[in-house]
């Protein structure tokens, strides 16, 4: 890769001022103090726009499922919002389903392929967020399958595609892999997995947590052709209380928590909030709108490649600085006291969120000293159930992990390397 691919491409001066203006607390806490919020890996940084779009829809007392005004005014929204998801998506066929977070909704795929699939082992990995990897051994352990695990990439804090590969044979009813990981950016080539694992066993089914990548690349179920896949609106600008997921054609009337008078090709349960598909709109409409500036096409799919394509090359030249830094500023590959753990040559292959340590001060210590100097990063520790399997595969006790949002800037980043080496200077 030439170095100046590897250095992404930063927004115009102006196209930056407008996106930052479109979010909430870009660089403020809540009491107005300045701050900057690098923690986006655990619920981003919020748009106006959805906030301002759920405070409307949610001030209805009226049912989406009757046959009055107001009542078909949010059912266009939630017609809308689903459209938009598969827009988002590339979602061709399938169903559009909906629960109330993401790791309840993989439970909800991973049930019905493991219950009515043929085979007698399931493939997953050391990477997988808990609810994709206890999904797979909860279903194999009610169902007597075998549970095959796939190492980590110690070198890349990702995966090798022939460690998931070799342990897929004909008898593999169900492969799950993450597109990217959840605690080091680290993208996975899951377009090789998934066309290798259909020649080995062609009935696989295949199944992808793309929650913490889908706010940085560019998603295509349709290229993918993966049976399930799900994404979380609060990490990717929008709201908590919801979850959107993609089945695909060949498993969405496989049989499943329904109302059995209801169609069987229907994975919600309820009344899903009005408000929550407004929300997913516009989070699309934001998108397409970083896109319409380099492009002047009129489709939607196209101005979200363009947007997500625009989106992406900024954080690369963001983590590019991070890693780098400047005439101006070391950045954390070459200060002395800094420990980021994984092979980050090829930018290309990851997005915004870094995993690093200070020398000589613990993970939580670590946050507590940016948090004192107005930034906020968070610890990922063995301790935590949500982070022990994962960070042990890498043979680490604990990381700091770093993750900024395509609406920073790179005095923003700057300003974090600066701290930095004010806490290695006050930790000697």
């Amino acid at each position: 890769m030439t170095n100046e691919r590897n250095r992404g491409l930063l927004f115009g001066e102006k196209l930056l001022s407008e996106i930052r203006d479109k979010f909430y607390f870009v660089d403020v806490d809540g009491d107005g103090s300045k701050r900057l919020f690098f923690e986006n890996a655990g619920g981003s940084l919020r748009l106006k726009s959805v906030i301002d779009i759920s405070n409307e829809l949610n001030k209805y007392p009226d049912c989406f499922a009757r046959d009055h005004k107001s009542s078909l005014i949010l059912h266009q929204y939630e017609i809308q919002g689903k459209e938009d998801v598969r827009t988002l998506l590339n979602a061709k066929d399938g169903a559009i389903a909906t629960s109330l977070t993401a790791s309840s909704i993989m439970f909800e795929m991973i049930g019905p392929m493991v219950a009515y699939g043929n085979g007698t082992n399931i493939v997953t990995t050391e990477i997988e967020h808990p609810s994709a990897y206890d999904s797979c051994k909860y279903y194999a352990r009610k169902y007597n399958k075998e549970l095959r695990v796939a190492q980590s990439d110690r070198q890349t804090g990702g995966l090798r595609p022939e460690d998931v590969l070799n342990l897929i044979d004909k008898e593999t009813l169900l492969l799950n892999v993450i597109i990217s990981s959840n605690m080091t950016g680290a993208n996975i080539d899951l377009k090789t997995i998934c066309t290798e694992a259909r020649l080995i066993n062609p009935d696989i089914f295949i199944v992808t947590d793309a929650v913490q990548h889908a706010p940085h690349g560019l998603i295509d179920v349709n290229d993918l052709k993966v049976d399930g896949l799900n994404i979380a609106p609060y990490k990717f600008y929008g709201n908590r209380g919801i979850a959107f997921a993609y089945i695909s054609e060949r498993v969405k009337n496989l049989p499943h928590h329904r109302i059995l008078e209801d169609s069987t090709d229907l994975w919600e349960l309820g009344s899903i909030v009005p408000a929550h598909y407004g929300a997913i709109s516009k989070i699309v409409e934001y998108i397409s709108w970083i896109g319409s500036n380099y492009t002047d096409s009129k489709n939607k799919r196209t101005l979200v490649e363009e947007g997500m394509k625009r989106i992406r090359l900024q954080e690369q030249a963001l983590l590019y600085r991070l890693l780098h830094g400047s005439e101006k500023i070391q950045g954390l590959l070459s200060m002395n006291g800094v420990d980021t753990f994984f092979d980050y040559t090829d930018l290309d292959n990851r997005d915004l969120i870094l995993a690093m340590k200070l020398d000589n001060l613990g993970c939580f210590e670590t946050v507590r000293e940016y948090e004192k100097r107005g930034i906020i990063v968070y610890e990922r520790v063995s301790s935590s159930i949500y982070s022990k399997r994962i960070i042990e595969s890498f043979g680490l006790n604990g990381i700091v992990r770093v993750s900024p949002l395509h609406c920073n800037t790179v005095d923003e980043i700057d300003q974090f390397l600066r701290v930095t080496q004010k806490i290695l200077i006050s930790i000697k």
